[in-house]
């Protein structure tokens, strides 16, 4: 698609993909995918599919990064090559992708009860096999599941959501296309009893109002993702080891 090409992304109260504004795509959550891992996750939020895994606590390598007061928290996020190829055709590490791990990692650390492991680290590793917008978000809500998964002791639970602005509307769960063409995105995490912000980005510009709703639909949104956090462990541990998974 053209650069200069306008691209109409909210027409006769519809977005291009058919939901309304405060209309969230389809997510599935699944436990325990990786009998490796301490803990697992996969979640299929939309047209994004991510894989996380959880190890540790485990012996913190080098060990010159050790606290003798808290584990380390590590987190590496990464797109796969095949994921997007119009926008992510090499492998390794990228720029993106750097911000994002520190990012997500930032988010766990405020969260996770380190000081109950001195000496040690926690490994959270996030692989997006396909991206549709929102990833960030989307590997939030799954890292979390697979940390509770591997037994991490967390002071809340937290999801995450992005919000944006496309065509004059405020969006909830903004596509691929709304996100490269909208004109502002605000990925928002939540912790879900006391509704703390742990991540907070903006793209664009919003007016106070603007945020003030953004942030209204979040707690909402996080509000039902939460129940599906919920229900996915609920069901891993009630029917024991993942057998039936299909990506």
């Amino acid at each position: 698609m053209a650069a200069n090409e306008e691209v109409k992304l909210f027409v006769n109260g519809k977005r291009i993909d058919g939901r309304g504004a405060d209309e969230m795509r389809a997510v599935r959550i699944e436990v325990g995918i990786i009998p490796e891992a301490d803990g697992s996750a996969f979640i299929e939020w939309g047209g994004n599919k991510i894989v996380c895994g959880v190890y540790g606590p485990r012996e913190c390598i080098p060990k010159h990064d050790a606290s003798p007061y808290h584990a380390i928290v590590k987190c590496r996020y990464m797109m796969s090559p095949f994921a997007s190829a119009e926008e992510h055709s090499k492998s390794g590490p990228s720029r993106r992708s750097t911000e994002l791990s520190k990012v997500i990692r930032e988010v766990f650390e405020n969260l996770i009860i380190s000081e109950k492991f001195p000496n040690t680290q926690i490994d959270v590793y996030i692989d997006v096999l396909q991206a549709e917008g929102g990833t960030r978000t989307a590997s939030v809500t799954a890292a979390a599941v697979a940390l509770a998964n591997a037994g991490i002791p967390m002071k809340d639970m937290v999801s995450a959501v992005a919000i944006g602005k496309a065509d004059g509307h405020i969006l909830l769960d903004l596509g691929k296309l709304e996100d490269n063409f909208g004109e502002s995105d605000t990925p928002v995490a939540l912790s879900n009893r006391d509704k703390k912000i742990l991540l907070l980005q903006m793209d664009g510009l919003l007016t106070k109002d603007e945020i003030k709703k953004v942030i209204e639909m979040a707690e909402s949104a996080c509000g039902k993702l939460h129940e599906k956090q919920a229900d996915a462990l609920k069901k891993f541990y009630e029917h024991g080891e993942n057998e039936e998974f299909k990506l």
